[in-house]
């Protein structure tokens, strides 16, 4: 069954990626061909004279600095979700994943005027500050999940022997939830990988990522380079997605007995 589920979806993600990857090699596809007429990689070619490189250097850039920052403000208010059972948990968590709820343009116009005051708009430390906003939610659900099944009591047996908390942390806890601590930091990548609204508002148009050029590219019509775009786009979410599934695989948290 679990075979039959896993064929299933990769059927599903190859049906939505196939048109996608054929196009991006289509040097000429006219209706009714179920196939295009001649192949060629023009729309790669005119993706690599269009500054690709740069704004995919950007995009990894603003997305790992985006996804650490996120992680590491995560893993208190994960830890306090996880662990802890307090009057206002409900309350606070709705709190904490509000950011999900506002529309994008709403929240890259909200902060842009704060920005301009900070001296933050229009540079790419601005950019990653605005991608921890949407990122956040993420990473403390992964983080909390995480915490759910971990137990405190080893953190108590090790100070018992006389380890530091930072020896505790670094040598007890940490190993226990990196899991979740990856998955929320990938979540978190992720999230800020495809921001347009933001990073266009925000980034004033000085800062180029992958998805600002990539609409850029989509608004010229040319279904070939705008193709290329796409799989320059999904290179990376094709890669981490297998990789962090891999590092995962056999880990386990210490569970509360």
């Amino acid at each position: 069954m679990r075979l039959l589920l896993v064929c299933l979806l990769a059927l599903v993600v190859l049906a939505v990626l196939a048109p996608v990857l054929i196009w991006s090699v289509a040097d000429q596809w006219f209706a009714p061909a179920l196939w295009p007429q001649a192949l060629g990689l023009r729309g790669f070619r005119a993706l690599a004279s269009s500054g690709v490189g740069p704004a995919t250097v950007a995009s990894v850039a603003i997305a790992a600095a985006s996804a650490g920052l996120a992680t590491a403000l995560a893993y208190p208010a994960g830890r306090a979700l996880g662990l802890s059972d307090f009057r206002g948990k409900s309350a606070l968590r709705v709190f904490l994943f509000s950011p999900v709820l506002f529309p994008p343009m709403a929240a890259a116009l909200g902060m842009h005027s704060s920005f301009i005051r900070l001296g933050l708009a229009d540079t790419s430390f601005g950019v990653v500050l605005a991608h921890v906003v949407p990122a956040l939610p993420y990473a403390i659900g992964a983080i909390a999940a995480a915490f759910e099944r971990f137990d405190p009591r080893y953190e108590d047996v090790a100070r018992t022997l006389g380890a530091s908390r930072l020896r505790v942390l670094g040598t007890v806890t940490l190993p226990l939830v990196w899991p979740g601590l990856a998955v929320g930091a990938l979540f978190a990548f992720l999230v800020s990988w495809s921001q347009y609204a933001l990073t266009l508002v925000i980034g004033g148009g000085v800062v180029i990522t992958l998805p600002v050029l990539l609409f850029g590219l989509a608004s010229g019509g040319d279904l070939q380079v705008t193709a290329a775009a796409c799989v320059a786009f999904l290179i990376p979410v094709l890669l981490l997605t297998p990789i962090t599934a891999r590092a995962l695989q056999g880990t386990r948290l210490g569970g509360r007995g």
